[in-house]
């Protein structure tokens, strides 16, 4: 019966430790999206150029992102090369729904159910040539294009827009795209 009680405690102490951290920690200001996106124009190949790095992208390279609208989703094929530019090319399916109410600027994204994680579109070029997409908690950070390459005053104003939303920029690194053509 202690054994029962100490271990009821040290829970609920671990738990109260837990609230408190979170409540303590500051909560970021709301992330503006773009007004609106339209999917069939966002569908096809884009090229990831930059990231903050993250578990799911790990010893990627030359990381590449298919959207292919469906009735009420959107089909994302993610592929990378692992280890290198000439390493096995690895991928992970899933499904982008978007958030009622965002006009496709916010989408959450099912790769392995039931869970879902944020991608909201911050910046999208008007001929949808590059965008900026990242997630609310300030944690994930895309610069994507349509081609392997993007022009440096582009990427240095995504990058300057992603550091003024409150994102740690210092931790953005550039993509390896060196594969050609696959």
């Amino acid at each position: 019966m202690k054994r029962i009680l100490l271990f009821g405690g040290i829970l609920a102490g671990l738990l109260a430790a837990v609230a408190l951290y979170r409540a303590l920690q500051p909560t970021p200001a709301p992330l503006p999206t773009v007004a609106s996106v339209d999917l069939q124009r966002y569908a096809g190949t884009w090229y990831e150029v930059a990231v903050i790095p993250n578990r799911f992208e790990k010893g990627c390279h030359c990381t590449t992102a298919q959207y292919t609208p469906k009735d009420g989703y959107v089909e994302v094929r993610n592929t990378c090369r692992k280890g290198s530019p000439t390493g096995k090319a690895d991928g992970a399916l899933g499904k982008a729904f978007p958030v009622e109410g965002s006009h496709n600027a916010k989408l959450r994204v099912q790769f392995f159910w039931p869970f879902r994680g944020d991608y909201w579109i911050l910046d999208l070029a008007p001929d949808y040539s590059h965008a900026l997409v990242g997630s609310p908690d300030r944690q994930y950070l895309w610069i994507l294009a349509r081609t392997p390459q993007l022009d440096s005053a582009i990427h240095a104003r995504l990058s300057q827009k992603a550091q003024e939303l409150g994102f740690d920029t210092k931790l953005l690194v550039k993509v390896d795209q060196s594969c050609g053509e696959r």
